[in-house]
């Protein structure tokens, strides 16, 4: 997984976790060394009997030394040299994080340039022209405001912010900046300008709704009108029927629960304003981006590498029903939480843990995730970015993934001593990141469905159609359970079963009630060539 080389007294930053916790900073970051001042060859001790000529040596040689002080703290902080030190020092500590060294195969190499290859767009680009009628009906000087509160983890807030926009719209009201619940999960007090970059936010949809950082001082102590039991696929008719007449007569509306309560099937326009939000308004704060491509760097300086957002957390056990398939202890845990709080169990109650992982409604173990790579022709020496939370088991439930996949990493992992730090208790900038990451990888696969899979499979659609792997679950899990079926054949059918679940288009009018976020072609996107795909 990773090895601490020692040269020239120098520390070598490893790469897993499990070596990088084992160091301590210390020994990553060299110390600033400043030379003592010289000592004053004219010193010398003298007999004073004047005491106003003691006090006046005294105050000068106290002057001197603050001076010196002074001097020294600008060395260290602000000297040039010592700058130019750090950033060296701080250039060779990333090199040594992105050195992990891969073992040169080029038979291995040229038998998984397959596995790299990116599937065909067909031509497909991103294409949001509006309608005149929609372009027309933006008016600047609006007195109606919606507030929004949004809740869940990072991705849900972002299809609630797309859905609030939306919704705006329709009302033709000015849409005050969502606020963030606080997360009782992780307890993240996080706030949208935290996450998201507001004024590229504004900037980006000034033509479409307008939006506001509060509201303005004559209604500030204005009750809104609170709504918080929007059904499920509501349409824009039902939005303006039941909240316009109180949104005019209050001047605030108030809207809480919007997870997935708007409709997905929408007009034409209203489609591509989701997709302008979810693919060009929504962009992460400043810091947030720079650092989220800086791990990305890290990932890609030694070539290709894939992502895995791997969904083995012990709440998603619990709430899928299913069974970890780690040992019988492991099961008994997510079995009696289950029993304890049956009300976290999602859907279809009556089905065993068996019958559930058959019709393909659980996440992958690790172990089926190696074994599905390696269908693929994923080569050994894959460089592996994994995303998610800590799985249940912790590193005893990767250990089929980091034997077949050895150069296996998270950020934890890529981060130099103490940049994480600073968001140890924010998850919402660890959720930023990991998206960042797994958005710019050459393959992308997620074990199980999923807000973060979803966006991050509507994202690289938009970009141009980059891997994208959708395991298909319920057909190819019998022959994961056919011991008897050699591992050649057993590749042969994954590969059939996937050939069109790579990352190529796939439209959404094909999928009624799916979201266009997730499938941007053909609404958001405009073929460029004259060769036109039939189902388009």
């Amino acid at each position: 997984m990773g090895k601490t080389i020692i040269k020239k007294q120098q520390s070598y930053i490893a790469v897993s976790s499990e070596i990088i916790n084992s160091l301590s900073s210390s020994s990553l970051q060299s110390m600033l060394v400043v030379s003592p001042p010289k000592k004053n060859k004219c010193s010398k001790r003298r007999q004073l009997g004047n005491p106003k000529l003691w006090f006046l040596t005294i105050f000068i040689l106290g002057f001197l030394g603050f001076l010196g002080m002074t001097k020294l703290y600008f060395n260290l902080n602000m000297d040039p040299c010592n700058q130019q030190q750090k950033l060296q020092q701080q250039q060779q500590q990333e090199e040594e994080v992105t050195s992990m060294s891969l073992p040169e195969n080029e038979d291995e190499k040229n038998s998984s340039s397959s596995f790299w290859a990116q599937p065909d767009g067909l031509g497909y680009k991103p294409c949001l022209e509006f309608s005149q009628d929609y372009r027309r009906e933006m008016n600047r000087n609006r007195t109606d405001y919606l507030m929004v509160v949004v809740s869940g983890g990072i991705n849900q807030q972002r299809n609630q912010i797309v859905d609030a926009v939306v919704i705006a719209r329709i009302l033709g009201a000015a849409l005050v900046v969502p606020v963030f619940q606080v997360n009782i999960i992780w307890g993240d007090e996080s706030e949208f300008s935290d996450i998201f970059d507001l004024e590229h936010f504004k900037s980006v949809l000034a033509d479409d709704v307008r939006i506001v950082s509060s509201l303005p001082s004559t209604l500030l102590r204005t009750k809104p009108a609170e709504e918080s039991q929007t059904p499920f696929h509501a349409t824009p008719h039902w939005i303006r029927h039941h909240y316009l007449g109180r949104l005019r007569k209050y001047g605030v509306l108030l809207l809480r629960g919007l997870d997935s309560r708007l409709s997905k099937d929408l007009p034409s326009d209203l489609q591509k304003l989701r997709c302008k939000v979810a693919f060009q308004a929504l962009k992460f704060a400043p810091h947030i981006q720079r650092f989220g491509n800086k791990i990305a760097e890290r990932m890609s300086s030694r070539g290709p590498y894939v992502a895995l957002h791997l969904r083995m957390e012990k709440d998603v056990w619990i709430r899928t029903g299913c069974s970890p398939g780690l040992s019988p202890e492991y099961d008994d845990i997510i079995n009696n939480e289950r029993r304890r709080r049956p009300k976290l169990l999602t859907g279809k109650s009556n089905m065993t843990s068996h019958e559930r992982k058959l019709a393909g409604l659980c996440p992958l173990n690790a172990l089926e995730v190696a074994r599905l790579l390696k269908a693929f022709g994923a080569p050994k020496s894959a460089r592996i970015y994994w995303a998610g939370g800590h799985p249940l088991g912790g590193k005893y439930a990767l250990i089929p993934l980091t034997t077949e996949f050895p150069y296996f990493y998270n950020k934890e992992d890529l981060a130099l001593p103490g940049e994480l730090e600073p968001f140890a208790n924010k998850a919402s900038f660890m959720a930023a990141i990991d998206y960042i990451v797994c958005e710019k990888s050459d393959v992308f696969m997620a074990s199980h469905g999923g807000n973060m899979g979803h966006a991050i499979q509507g994202q690289r659609a938009y970009a141009g159609h980059r891997k994208h792997i959708t395991p298909n679950k319920r057909h190819m899990l019998p022959y994961f359970l056919n011991s008897s079926l050699p591992e050649s054949e057993f590749n042969k059918i994954i590969k059939e079963l996937h050939q069109d679940s790579l990352g190529q288009p796939e439209f959404r009018k094909s999928k009624p009630g799916k979201d266009v976020t997730k499938y941007p072609a053909p609404e958001c996107m405009c073929n460029t060539t004259s060769n036109r795909h039939p189902s388009a």
